[in-house]
């Protein structure tokens, strides 16, 4: 089942950090990737101050928009600092609170509209993703029971898994407080 966030959700913002862009393979051609996927940093992660006024350069050029022509310049720019989904073994940041996406349910480009990217809740490949490390969420996309640690299993893809013991090996990522409905269970996140 995939992981997926339900509409409910309890967090203070000062647990939600800002600064990371996903990168990683896409789900499909619209969805690139789907809020509640456990995420790790890809190194050298975020540098605020490593080199000139403001770090360098913190932010860099993702190419064209669209089609290009010539003696015309239209490049979009995204974050440096880069998260990728988390796997077995991986030290997890958080969970991602929102989709991040190229195009709309009619197929339209989201970066030619960003107001539709509002609307949907989403937001577009090169933008920062808010990443949730502490708080309670609910979680779909797992068979879990009241008590039990949430872990990322091997090959898990982003995903959870639950179990009564944390597995040899395996980085607790929070607790489910309660038993599946459906495959949605509340989670508290603890990382």
């Amino acid at each position: 089942m995939a992981h997926n966030l339900r509409p409910f959700r309890d967090y203070s913002e000062h647990e939600v950090i800002n600064y990371f862009t996903y990168s990683g393979a896409n789900e499909s051609a619209a969805v690139v990737k789907t809020k509640g996927a456990v995420v790790t940093v890809v190194a050298p992660g975020f540098q605020p101050f490593s080199t000139g006024l403001l770090g360098g350069n913190p932010i860099e050029s993702l190419g064209s928009v669209g089609a290009a022509y010539g003696n015309t310049v239209s490049d979009r720019f995204g974050a440096v600092a880069k998260i990728t989904v988390a796997s077995s073994g991986d030290q997890p940041l958080g969970i991602t609170l929102m989709d991040v996406r190229e195009l709309d349910e009619n197929g339209e480009r989201l970066v030619f509209n960003p107001r539709k990217a509002a609307e949907m809740g989403v937001v577009v490949s090169g933008q920062t993703v808010p990443v949730l490390t502490r708080g309670v969420v609910l979680y779909s996309g797992v068979s879990a029971t009241a008590g039990q640690v949430a872990y990322l299993a091997v090959g898990a893809n982003g995903s959870l898994s639950a179990a009564t013991t944390l597995p040899a090996g395996a980085i607790k990522v929070g607790t489910f407080l309660g038993t599946a409905v459906n495959g949605v269970a509340p989670l508290k996140i603890q990382l």
